[in-house]
């Protein structure tokens, strides 16, 4: 591996830590410069949201995480894409109700202009161990 893969795959991996520290905090404006404008996710249930979508949850409060447990993370670069995959507990509250899941991210990022985005992303619920 060159040394300019092995320096974009440590600024993703800074830039994933960034994304989860943003999402636990509620920071709209970090959130906004991580996320491509044109991306999209995709939930457990299937249900998918849009980057304003994304902001507007956490902006308004609707969607609170207060606990984002990364218990894996993964980092693959090939040219200006990256993928990230991540295992996760996370809590907090979505719609004003309380919720605990185990869930495993998978994230395609983009890297434009020095900077890492996210352009696609979908989790997936996890059983915990022994269920």
């Amino acid at each position: 591996m060159g040394t300019d893969q092995a320096g974009l795959e440590g600024a993703l991996r800074e830039a994933e830590g960034r994304l989860q520290a943003a999402v636990r905090s509620g920071d709209v404006g970090a959130l906004d410069l991580l996320l491509d404008d044109r991306v999209v996710y995709t939930g457990p249930d299937g249900s998918t949201m849009t980057k304003e979508d994304d902001l507007a949850a956490h902006r308004s409060r609707v969607l609170v995480v207060d606990v984002f447990d990364q218990q894996e993370l993964h980092v693959t670069v090939a040219g200006s894409t990256g993928i990230t995959r991540v295992l996760a507990g996370l809590e907090g509250t979505a719609g004003g109700q309380a919720f605990k899941a185990r869930l495993r991210y998978t994230r395609a990022w983009v890297h434009a202009d020095g900077n890492w985005r996210v352009l696609a992303a979908h989790a997936g619920a996890v059983p915990e161990p022994g269920q």
